[in-house]
């Protein structure tokens, strides 16, 4: 990361349930997915006039400030976007330092998401791709999740441990929406392969390219409030959705 270090932020960002941390996954067994699978289906956040949830989820380690930047500037368009279908609620999910992965509640307003982001700096850690994974497997069974997007550079972690947790969310049916910034093969590697287990997307965007950052944001929230309908109207005028559609089983 170029420039002067970031300021310290507060680390009281995190909102409600505890102070946020997320606790260790746990491999699950074949009953453990049978009885979310089938508690999912009866809470299926897809049913008509289910209002949209969407776990966002960034990649905060120290080579992330410029992009953590970016996504807070970007996160309104989201929440826009939504607007126009009915509503989103989100769950901002992070990583950074030594094992630090944390959650905040569920959130409707993109100012509050917006200061709450603002508080939180980025620091240098390993990849925790598989906590955000079982956080939404969590979720989806808790409170019902449409879709995650996960902002991230790198993948630090075993693939195929991931690629499990990626094949309990595709059970049930919340794809993962990958946007990877610059160009490291071992990361888009196992990016496309959860992006396919889920039945989401991958797309690369370039390092400062708001833009295109902001088209993808943007189609993934469209999917979340309005399902695939929504994503396949938005695909008509955007690239962005365009590309997500086009992966989407």
């Amino acid at each position: 990361m170029s420039g002067e270090p970031s300021k310290p932020r507060s680390r009281d960002a995190v909102s409600a349930q505890g102070d946020g941390a997320l606790p260790q996954a746990k491999t699950s067994t074949s009953e453990d997915i049978a009885a979310f699978v089938s508690k999912a289906r009866a809470t299926s956040p897809h049913a008509p006039g289910a209002k949209g949830r969407l776990i966002f989820a960034l990649d905060a380690t120290m080579s992330r400030q410029p992009t953590w930047d970016m996504a807070c500037a970007l996160q309104a368009d989201m929440f826009r976007e939504a607007a126009a279908l009915g509503s989103l609620d989100i769950r901002l999910v992070y990583y950074r330092g030594f094992n630090e992965c944390r959650a905040t509640g569920w959130i409707s307003d993109s100012t509050k998401l917006a200061t709450l982001m603002s508080k939180i700096d980025c620091r240098g850690g390993d990849t925790q791709i598989g906590k955000v994974l079982s956080e939404a497997r969590r979720e989806a069974v808790a409170s019902g999740v449409r879709a995650v997007v996960f902002v991230g550079d790198a993948m630090e972690e075993k693939v195929d441990e991931l690629c499990a947790k990626a094949g309990e969310l595709g059970m049930l049916k919340v794809p993962v929406f990958l946007f990877q910034e610059g160009h490291d093969a071992v990361a888009e590697q196992a990016f496309r392969e959860i992006a396919r287990l889920t039945g989401g997307a991958w797309c690369r965007f370039d390092p400062g390219a708001a833009a295109q950052l902001r088209d993808l944001l943007r189609a993934a929230a469209a999917y979340a409030a309005g399902g695939r309908d929504a994503l396949l109207r938005l695909s008509k005028t955007t690239s962005g959705a365009a590309m997500l559609i086009g992966q989407m089983k």
